[in-house]
Order: C-alpha cells, then sequence, then structure tokens
C-alpha cells in the first residue's frame, strides 16, 4: 500500500514552513490576564531549567496555553550538546506514543463516517486476527479467546495484545523472539506475525498497554483505503495546520531534529540517536500509529486545542463534541480498574478513554481536576488537556528509557498556577 506518492503527500506537508504561521494562529497572552500566577509559572518553568543545567536533560520545549491563548512558550537547553546547539522552540521531535491519541481521533473520524464501528470485530479488518488464542500456563498451553477483539478493545488497550517490551512474560517474549515491531515490514507484514501469537489476557478483561494502537493503524487503512501517513496528512494534519508533524524529517528540515539521548556513564547522557544517522530521516516503511510519528511543540498544541474544542480548530471540524467526550471519559470496565501503567504503577482514580488516559477524580499530588486527559511518549514527551482549567500543557524533551521528572515538575507546578474555572462541560466549546 506504501507508494512513492504517499511519501511525497507527507514530505511536501513537512516542508511548509511553520515560523510565518505561529504568530498569526496562536494568540499569545500574559499569564496574569489568563488566570494564572506569574510568579508561580516561573517557578514551574525554573524547575525545568535546573534539571537541564544539572544536565539530566540535554534541554526541553516547555508551552503552556489557556482560554486559546499561548501564556508560556520556551526552549531551554541543548537539542544537541556535542555542537553546543540551542534547543529552539521549533525544534522537532520524536513523539512516540503521543501518536496514539492522534491515531485515535483518525478511528473516530471513521466512526463518525460510518467506516468504522467500535463494536466491530478487528476480523473484520484483519481476517487473520479471528480465531485468536490466549496464553494459559507454561508450555506455551492456550485456550480459546472467550469473544474476539473489537474496535473499542484496541481504543481502550484491554485487546490482550502486549508490547516486548514492558515485562517478561511468556508472551512478551515471543513478541521480542519474532521481531513483531520491525521498522522494516509493512503495517500487513505486522499484523499477519501479530496473528501467530498468543494473546495475553482474555479480550476486553484488563487494561494492557501494547500494540493495539498499531493494528488500530492497520484497520484505518483498511477502512479509508488509504496508506496511514496519506489519511494523516490530508484529513488531521492539513486541516489543523500541524506542518512540522509526519513519520519522518525531510532533508530540509533535518536540522531542525532533536539528538536523543539515554543513560550514559558516570551520570552523563550519552546519544542514541544522532539525527544525521536518524532512521526517521528517510520514509517510514512500518507507519506506527502506536508510536511513529515526529511534531513539534507548535504543532502538538494544535492537536490538544481541537480536543479541548470539541472537535474544531478555527473552523475546521474533525469530531463531534459528543464524541469528544466519548473519548475522555473513562471506558474502561470496573474489573480492569484500578488501571496500571506501562511502568507496572497502579494509580488509583485514573481510566482510560478511547486513545487518553482520564482522570476520574482529582489527584492532589498530581494536581490534576477530574476530566483532565493526558498521555506521553518513550523519549519524555508528555500533554495534558484539562476541560475544566480550559488549558494545555506540554513538555518536550528526548530522553530513552522514559523519564518523567521533567514532566512531572512541570504539570504540577503548572496546575498549582492557575485559578479553577469551574466545572467545564466534557467536549470543550462547540
Amino acid at each position: 500500500m506504501k507508494t512513492v506518492a504517499s511519501w511525497l503527500v507527507g514530505g511536501l506537508l513537512l516542508c511548509l514552513a511553520p515560523l510565518a504561521l505561529w504568530a498569526e494562529e496562536v494568540p499569545r497572552a500574559r499569564p496574569g490576564d489568563e488566570g494564572i500566577s506569574a510568579a508561580k509559572l516561573e517557578r514551574a518553568a525554573a524547575l525545568v531549567q535546573e534539571m537541564v543545567d544539572k544536565k539530566e536533560y540535554a534541554g526541553a520545549v516547555t508551552l503552556v496555553a489557556r482560554h486559546d491563548k499561548v501564556v508560556h512558550f520556551k526552549a531551554v537547553g541543548m537539542m544537541d550538546m556535542a555542537s553546543a546547539k540551542p534547543m529552539q522552540t521549533d525544534t522537532i521531535f520524536r513523539i512516540y506514543s503521543m501518536t496514539k491519541p492522534i491515531t485515535s481521533v483518525a478511528a473516530m473520524m471513521l466512526c463518525e463516517e460510518g467506516k468504522l464501528k467500535l463494536d466491530d470485530p478487528v476480523s473484520k479488518y484483519i481476517p487473520e486476527l479471528k480465531g485468536l488464542r490466549v496464553y494459559a500456563g507454561p508450555g506455551d498451553r492456550t485456550v480459546e479467546a472467550r469473544r474476539e477483539i473489537t474496535v473499542r478493545d484496541l481504543l481502550r488497550h484491554t485487546s490482550g495484545f502486549t508490547y516486548g517490551a514492558f515485562s517478561d512474560s511468556p508472551v512478551d517474549k515471543l513478541y521480542r523472539e519474532k521481531r513483531v515491531l520491525d521498522r522494516t515490514a509493512t503495517l500487513e507484514q505486522f499484523t499477519a506475525k501479530l496473528a501467530k501469537l498468543p494473546l495475553l489476557y482474555q479480550p476486553g478483561t484488563r487494561f494492557h498497554y501494547g500494540v493495539s494502537t498499531d493494528v488500530l493503524g492497520r484497520i484505518e487503512e483498511a477502512a479509508s483505503g488509504k496508506s496511514l501517513d496519506e489519511f494523516f496528512a490530508q484529513r488531521i494534519f492539513q486541516p489543523l495546520g500541524m506542518v512540522d508533524t509526519g513519520f519522518y524529517v525531510p532533508a530540509a528540515k533535518i536540522d531542525r531534529l532533536a539528538t536523543n539521548y539515554g543513560p550514559g556513564d558516570n551520570s552523563e547522557v550519552k546519544v542514541i540517536d544522532d539525527p544525521k544517522k536518524s532512521p526517521y530521516a528517510a520514509p517510514a516503511k512500518f507507519l506506527s500509529g502506536g508510536g511513529g510519528l515526529v511534531s513539534t511543540a507548535h504543532d502538538y498544541l494544535r492537536f490538544c486545542q481541537m480536543m479541548l474544542n470539541g472537535g474544531q480548530l478555527e473552523g475546521a471540524r474533525l469530531l463531534k463534541p459528543d464524541t469528544v467526550r466519548d473519548m475522555t471519559r473513562n471506558q474502561l470496565p470496573p474489573e480492569s480498574l484500578p488501571m496500571t501503567l506501562p511502568t507496572n504503577v497502579t494509580v488509583q482514580g485514573l481510566g482510560f478513554g478511547l486513545g487518553f488516559a482520564v482522570w476520574m477524580e482529582p489527584a492532589l499530588d498530581a494536581g490534576t481536576s477530574a476530566g483532565d486527559h493526558y498521555w506521553g511518549g518513550a523519549a519524555s514527551t508528555s500533554f495534558l488537556i484539562s476541560p475544566r482549567k480550559q488549558a494545555v500543557i506540554i513538555s518536550l524533551t528526548q530522553f530513552m528509557p522514559l523519564k518523567n521528572k521533567l514532566s512531572d515538575a512541570f504539570r504540577r507546578g503548572v496546575n498549582a498556577a492557575m485559578a479553577d474555572d469551574g466545572a467545564a462541560s466534557g467536549g470543550g466549546k462547540e
């Protein structure tokens, strides 16, 4: 399905100049005018600067918007330490699992058009995923799945699929052995490989983070008749003005891709992905709906603002407000709660909607309100959308494996700086 034409669509979109759009598209405001303490917001920013100064992270971009206006947008540190290249507000980041909410929006767009149904079995679109079995014990014993995986299961991670990366279960070992997430494979080859492996859990019974959203991406191709990059570019990125988001970085923009770092010796960081040699410098064969996109703070704000506005941004409507409300309320069955995150931390009061983690009740230690929804990426990127506070908080850096210290501190600091607007209707403004 991957064609030269689809590569050109993505490349052309990414080559559009973003900086001319920024000033006219995103109004700026002083924090105090939007009910935010400027002093507390500065303290939150200072925490980020302190971590960068200590070289816990090479650099970061942080952004806060409230009431449709940007009140904080700052780049600190380096996007490449070896060359002392400063971080910029238009730096491009590998957003990994922050791809998932975008793929989830695409699925719900297709649902609204009648091309998908949430309770359709996935085998309707990927026949080889019919009749999957479930791991049942030593000796690779399996049992029949009690029901088929549905599109809803993929969106809320109750499919029984795993990742092969976050645990050492026998099924995870099989994922690694069979190289399920092979960047050189197509989505068709990926699902064909997956069809031969057992599920970790019975469908619908437990939240478990895995390749569900990658499978969802393949279903979107089947339902739309377009490759995933074409669908995203034409139906999401272009309408929202997300000019730097795609599955790879074209040559004209590669100097804006941040270096990705990881833990080195003596508490120092080391390079794990150099932009000049990065797999993101060429069109991707594996169009990972679960983790394949690159983006900028500006672009991801556009996406978040669309969700906060109930599915529309500046006249471009992607979803109905009711659809956004369904996506951003808990969809997990009671037996799946409390929810356990990929880091194996169980969190009371946290649920999962259709593509987003959702706070079902306020979390005082996290500074979040009921209805806040969020997610992050493996290279320590993060976003949070707060309907109650009518705010978006984004923090982007590049450090693997995931290290939440920066994003958690910044989010808590920003939330502490904001006055409460009172209960906002789910799905935002219509």
